[in-house]
């Protein structure tokens, strides 16, 4: 007669995983900013929809002053245009990546 193996209980229950904490609001922008690829753009809102904070656009902006190391040129507004006090520095930035823009001065906005 063959020996029984023993078998695990069908009852025995698993450890759940602990659930995960968000991550603190400047690293989910950061993070979200450098997942842009090159020579593609995100609004505001769409980074802050990425990272986790729906309705924060204005957060991102602010976050985008402070974070270094980040494209915060990718960044646009949700109409399409760049805001006015980095606009020159933004357009060349996107225009080097291939992004194609309309406008000149402090007035660029994004061709979709």
């Amino acid at each position: 007669m063959p020996a029984r193996r023993k078998t695990a209980s069908k009852t025995a229950t698993k450890p759940k995983p602990e659930p995960r904490k968000p991550l603190p609001f400047p690293e989910a922008v950061r993070r979200a900013v450098r997942a842009i690829p090159r020579g593609e753009v995100r609004s505001y809102a769409q980074v802050a929809l990425y990272a986790g904070r729906p309705g924060a656009a204005r957060g991102v902006g602010r976050e985008l002053k402070t974070l270094e190391n980040v494209p915060w040129w990718r960044v646009i507004r949700s109409d399409g245009m760049l805001a006015p006090p980095v606009a020159v520095e933004q357009a060349r930035r996107l225009k080097a990546e291939g992004v194609r823009l309309e406008g000149q001065g402090t007035h660029w906005r994004v061709h979709r």
